[in-house]
């Protein structure tokens, strides 16, 4: 199985690579058919969640997450 990656970018959204399953709160899977990343919202402003449309860079939203 290959792996899948999730980067957090900094203040910006979460970045997905590999093949993964989004399935929303009533099971039904997103057509992710021909994606090999989609980045999804982070900061709640996105007209498209939850996947990222930039609304991030206006809106003042700050997320400087690291690993310890």
């Amino acid at each position: 199985m290959s792996d899948v990656t999730i980067n957090l970018r900094l203040n910006g959204p979460l970045l997905v690579t590999g093949p993964a399953k989004l399935i929303d709160h009533e099971g039904r899977e997103f057509n992710l058919e021909g994606k090999v990343s989609y980045a999804l919202c982070r900061c709640g402003q996105s007209k498209r969640r939850p996947f990222c449309d930039g609304t991030h860079k206006g809106c003042g939203w700050v997320a400087e997450d690291k690993a310890v």
